[in-house]
């Protein structure tokens, strides 16, 4: 497991969100991250205040009037918590939706003597995130048994599991790019267990609300290292 690499690589993607073409992608990524994790938010909110109302009738106390306020505040740290979940799907968009902004401008500044390539169409996009969106809620949704019967684990088995997706994810896609799905493919094979570590630290920070609105950006740009330090900065490219 190429774990200097790993380390390496997250190192320069962190190293350079002072790039402006990065500080970009990065601000929009925390935009649209934020705005979706507030659309679920407001939605939850709608639905609690629609099932339980603005009051309520308690035995011995009477009509109580505060069960709206309850409901909201509630709801927020719910929101929160659910945070952890929903932003392994949220990271999955964002990183298809930008992944070539992110890996262009991790190749111009480390990669310069790469060629240039076309962007993804965006139908493969779509079709791309769509798929890998299905899998990742059904595994989440098996795994669910799994967190039921070992609590104490719930969390390492979310990061694995989370991980090993994403880990799949993020170096199809910076791979793809430059060697097609075919060539992707086999290079994931060979080197799945650096992939699967590398899935793992962007799974544990995704876990950590507040801090996983700017992981997948840098997710993006460190497998985007990855892929070229695994294949020699791909040199016959």
């Amino acid at each position: 497991m190429a774990v200097g690499v790993i380390l390496q690589s997250f190192v320069l993607a962190l190293s350079q969100a002072g790039d402006r073409r990065f500080r970009r992608v990065l601000f929009l990524g925390i935009v649209l991250t934020f705005a979706l994790l507030v659309a679920a938010y407001a939605g939850l909110l709608v639905l609690l205040q629609w099932l339980v109302g603005d009051s309520a009738t308690l035995p011995l106390i009477g009509e109580v009037t505060w069960v709206g306020e309850l409901v909201t505040w509630s709801s927020f740290f719910a929101m929160m918590a659910l945070s952890v979940f929903l932003m392994v799907p949220v990271a999955s968009a964002i990183t298809s939706l930008f992944l070539d902004d992110v890996a262009q401008a991790v190749e111009d500044r480390h990669y310069p003597h790469l060629p240039a390539v076309p962007r993804l169409p965006i139908p493969e996009q779509i079709k791309d995130s769509l798929g890998f969106l299905g899998v990742l809620i059904g595994a989440n949704i098996v795994a669910l048994a799994l967190y039921v019967l070992f609590p104490p684990f719930a969390l390492f088995i979310f990061w694995g599991l989370n991980g090993f997706l994403l880990g799949r994810e993020y170096y199809t896609l910076a791979a793809i790019r430059r060697v097609g799905r075919e060539e992707a493919n086999r290079l994931r094979g060979r080197n799945w267990l650096s992939i699967w570590a590398a899935g793992v630290l962007m799974a544990v920070p995704l876990s950590v609300p507040l801090v996983n609105l700017v992981i997948p950006i840098f997710g993006a740009a460190t497998f985007t290292h990855i892929f070229h330090r695994l294949n020699g900065g791909l040199k016959r490219a």
